[in-house]
């Protein structure tokens, strides 16, 4: 896209109404007092889908960019035959993000979190000018891994060391990514203790998870796909969910997309689900609460310890923020689903048979979710599924795969100092 130029859009406060302008890497409205997530609203109501070979650039309009990058694909949409035809359903619609060539999926990574890395990413200037720093249960490092190492983007990863054969390559990595994790029986939530240490120091800054605009309209690019795919918003929504970031980039899209006025005012019912037992959301939920309820850390470690979908294991998710997935699900009359282990390997195996293609762990637990509840769904609603990741067995098939290694592995409750310390000398 040579003759790219940086999108126009405001910022606005979801809480308060307050729009503003974007000076660089906000991640929260620097007026507002209470916690809300911020929102883009793009200068362009109207998108303008581009061509296929843009990759996830085709979404051009509605990301928050300052440049494009090289290596980008984009989700991809197709009407689903032999599953839809087990279930029942007449308006089966997959939205796969991974490695599936016969039907244009060219995500090598095989995970969605590709549609997050090359959007923040292409939110970051040439002159940036400090270390980004992602902490991940796995799939979201190899993303960033991936987009940094081809565009030689300084990034410092950290990850749980139980999540580290998450990290595979097809190709070795430029040596302008590091990685540093927290130890075996540690989760998600001690990789992010980490990575806050590190962004005490002046050299590096935070992605910022839900809270970055470009992370939740990168992941908003597999709505847009459907939409622009079917014609239409769909009637339901299914993702399995771990921090819910992807099911408010959903909702965010549908706004824009009923704005837009060409797909309809369709609000897009959400159906979400967790990996049984770590259900801090559905429990949440089904209780009424915005708060997430008590949760001992050491009980939520051993639950993560047993759940198939580990990249579903977040702790501290944005629940409860004004914006987040409370919300969310309250504006599209949404639910969550409970799946354990042995459903989602039942319907994950299904998926590979029907489908003719293998996916991860979380995106059975979504076809569960619609296996589950495709009985009370009218079976000629317009019904999306997210397949989250997948097509890894075939990318992986006949290759030299390449490992990211630790530079260093920290204890459970490490001291900044010795954090700091470290990671200053990795740059």
């Amino acid at each position: 896209m040579s003759d790219f130029k940086p999108t126009s859009y405001s910022l606005k406060n979801i809480s308060t109404g307050r729009t503003f302008d974007d000076s660089g890497w906000v991640l929260d409205d620097p007026e507002g007092r209470y916690p809300s997530l911020i929102r883009a609203e793009y200068a362009k109501s109207r998108i303008d889908v581009g061509p296929e070979e843009e990759g996830i650039y085709r979404f051009c309009d509605w990301l928050p960019l300052r440049r494009t990058l090289a290596g980008s694909a984009s989700p991809v949409t197709y009407r689903s035959e032999a599953l839809a035809k087990e279930l029942g359903l007449d308006n089966l619609y997959i939205t796969f993000n991974g490695w599936f060539p016969e039907r244009g999926a060219r995500m090598t990574t095989c995970s969605f979190k590709e549609t997050e890395a090359f959007s923040v990413c292409g939110r970051m200037g040439d002159d940036f000018g400090r270390v980004l720093v992602v902490a991940s249960a796995g799939n979201t490092a190899r993303a960033f891994a991936k987009v940094c190492s081809l565009n030689k983007i300084p990034l410092l990863l950290c990850v749980p060391e139980d999540n580290l054969d998450a990290l595979w390559f097809d190709e070795p990595l430029d040596d302008c990514v590091k990685l540093i994790a927290s130890c075996c029986g540690a989760d998600y939530f001690d990789a992010i203790h980490l990575s806050n240490i590190a962004v005490t120091s002046s050299k590096f800054i935070a992605e910022g998870g839900a809270k970055n605009i470009a992370r939740r309209d990168g992941m908003g690019t597999t709505m847009l796909s459907a939409t622009h795919t079917i014609g239409r918003i769909p009637d339901y929504y299914f993702q399995a969910v771990g921090s819910g970031t992807g099911a408010i980039a959903a909702v965010e899209a549908n706004i824009r997309l009923m704005n837009d006025a060409r797909f309809g005012n369709k609000r897009m019912r959400l159906m979400l689900s967790q990996n049984a037992p770590f259900l801090p959301m559905f429990d949440a939920w089904r209780a009424g609460s915005r708060e997430l309820l008590p949760l001992d850390d050491d009980h939520a470690r051993r639950q993560v310890e047993t759940i198939s979908a580990k990249v579903l294991s977040n702790r501290r998710p944005p629940y409860s923020i004004a914006g987040g997935l409370f919300d969310c699900l309250k504006w599209s009359d949404g639910t969550i689903i409970d799946v354990c282990n042995e459903e989602a390997a039942r319907a994950g195996e299904l998926f590979e048979k029907l489908e003719g293609v293998d996916i991860h762990p979380a995106s059975a637990v979504a076809v569960a979710s619609l296996v589950k509840s495709c009985a009370s769904i009218d079976k000629d609603a317009i019904i999306m599924l997210n397949i989250t990741g997948g097509g890894e067995k075939r990318m992986k098939a006949g290759k030299e795969l390449h490992y990211l290694k630790p530079a260093k592995i920290f204890g459970i409750d490490p001291s900044p100092r010795e954090v700091l310390d470290f990671v200053e000398t990795l740059f």
